[in-house]
């Protein structure tokens, strides 16, 4: 060919790729489907956008206080979606001062109806335009509106969770459906074979009668009546106000989330009028101890041709700490290193089921049906607590059981032991601040607790702290063992 070396090589006409051969080749349907090797890009496909390994400091949480005293709080996740909501310093716990029960009101009236919005059929239409879900959850602390949507509808977002908090309308056939919604939850409440709901409830009783953390999370049978719009008004204005408030976002860019807080949340007056705050409770939890007990008739409920066994189910506790203390995680490990669950599989160690109450409660006495431990913490006070369930006729025997498992906790602890309970409390952190949900519940609660957040490896390095005094700080809980029950 000549003069072909002085032109050089010729561009490929298949946009770039030096293939030998053609990035694509004929069937003998008919049909040509691209055959292009991986070291080619497929023709007509966007480029592919990849998470880039940056900086620690790209991932922490940052928090802004706008002039309201509301906190806006932002982590950076890699993704298209985005998870959004308002976290509020408000729950039973809170309750001292009105009808115990508003809390679960407000989370089954959560969004409903609006000034901006006229039923929550409109609200779900409007989140459907950005793939998007919302959701209430009320607890004996805070109360948690929250969206996931794709990022690009930020604002929209933001716009909804204000207007959902901030101007609901609460109208009398909302109120009247919830009255039903929430006479229903109790009936099946009651009715369910699982207790632990109903035990965690009795155990809170129990454990700080008639104050704070021990006043009921459900609304009471009488009280559903009793609660309007004028009470959930007056209960609003004291608890739902901007300094209470925190703004949490995982999967946006912070400066984009305080820009639409400041639109949408700052300067806004609420519903129920813009009074200041006069009945705010803020009592420290006091634990009392004591016992509560319910007897059910389960005979006449059955979920299929097999019976439900007739059992007892007991919960023993005694008072921990507060999540903000030094002594949290040596009791979240304590916690895990306790672990069980039901004995459908307690299997043992070659199912690699180690926990104390799997090895010395569930493998030793087949005549046990659940032995599971639980830790429950809040801002000024915590509850570590083991809930077991077995025949009636064993009751005594069971309590002494799970009685002596709490007093060999003072007892020594073997090194493998610790190593596997500290091990299986960071697996289980890093495994669930996986779900972009539940790093958005993590960063606003403790924002909205400590207006700061601990990232993942700071907390990893706290549970693998070998300085843990653990004798004594195990020593010193057990001291507490009283009437805890």
């Amino acid at each position: 060919m000549a003069g072909g070396g002085a032109e050089g090589p010729r561009p490929s006409p298949h946009g770039g790729c030096r293939c030998p051969r053609r990035c694509g080749r004929s069937y003998s349907a008919g049909g040509v489907s691209p055959g292009v090797p991986l070291s080619c890009p497929l023709p007509g496909v966007p480029k592919a956008v990849f998470a880039a390994t940056e900086g620690r400091e790209r991932f922490e949480t940052r928090v802004t206080a706008l002039e309201n005293g509301l906190r806006v709080a932002s982590q950076r996740k890699f993704g298209q979606f985005c998870t959004v909501g308002l976290l509020i310093n408000s729950g039973s716990r809170h309750e001292a001062k009105y009808l115990s029960g508003i809390s679960h009101f407000l989370e089954k009236l959560a969004f409903s109806s609006t000034a901006q919005f006229g039923s929550k059929d409109e609200i779900l239409l409007t989140l459907e335009k950005h793939g998007g879900i919302c959701d209430c959850q009320a607890s004996r602390d805070t109360i948690m509106y929250a969206v996931s949507a794709d990022a690009k509808g930020l604002d929209t977002v933001v716009n909804l969770l204000a207007d959902v908090a901030l101007q609901p309308r609460l109208s009398d056939e909302e109120i009247e459906m919830t009255r039903m919604a929430i006479r229903f939850e109790l009936e099946d409440l009651n009715m369910r074979p699982d207790p632990e709901p109903l035990l965690t409830e009795m155990i809170h009783a129990a454990a700080y009668r008639e104050n704070t953390v021990g006043l009921n999370r459900f609304c009471p049978v009488e009280n559903t009546n009793k609660i309007d719009r004028q009470v959930l008004h007056s209960y609003l204005r004291n608890y739902y106000t901007p300094d209470r408030m925190v703004l949490a976002g995982v999967g946006i860019e912070h400066e984009q989330l305080v820009e639409c807080a400041k639109k949408y949340l700052l300067g806004v007056e609420p519903v129920w009028g813009s009074a200041q705050a006069k009945d705010v409770d803020r009592s420290v939890a006091q634990y009392t101890g004591g016992i509560v007990k319910v007897e059910k008739d389960m005979s006449d409920v059955s979920l299929g041709p097999t019976p439900i066994p007739e059992l007892t189910h007991i919960m023993i506790g005694l008072e921990s700490c507060s999540f903000l203390e030094e002594d949290f995680i040596p009791f979240a490990v304590l916690n895990m290193m306790m672990g069980g669950g039901g004995s459908f599989s307690a299997g043992g160690p070659g199912k690699g089921m180690f926990t104390r109450l799997y090895l010395n409660v569930l493998n030793r006495h087949h005549w046990m049906y659940n032995a599971t431990s639980y830790h429950h913490s809040y801002e000024d006070t915590g509850l570590l607590c083991i809930h077991a369930s077995a025949d009636p006729k064993q009751v005594r025997e069971m309590v002494e059981i799970i009685t002596r498992e709490f007093i060999l906790m003072a007892g020594a602890v073997g090194e493998v032991e610790l190593e596997r309970a500290k091990t299986q409390l960071k697996s289980m952190l890093m495994m669930n601040l996986e779900s972009r949900p539940v790093i958005f519940e993590d960063v606003g609660r403790q924002v909205l607790a400590t207006n700061t957040r601990k990232l993942p490896h700071e907390l990893c390095a706290l549970i693998s702290d070998p300085s843990w005094l653990w004798m004594s700080q195990r020593k010193a809980a057990v001291k507490r063992l009283g009437s805890h029950t």
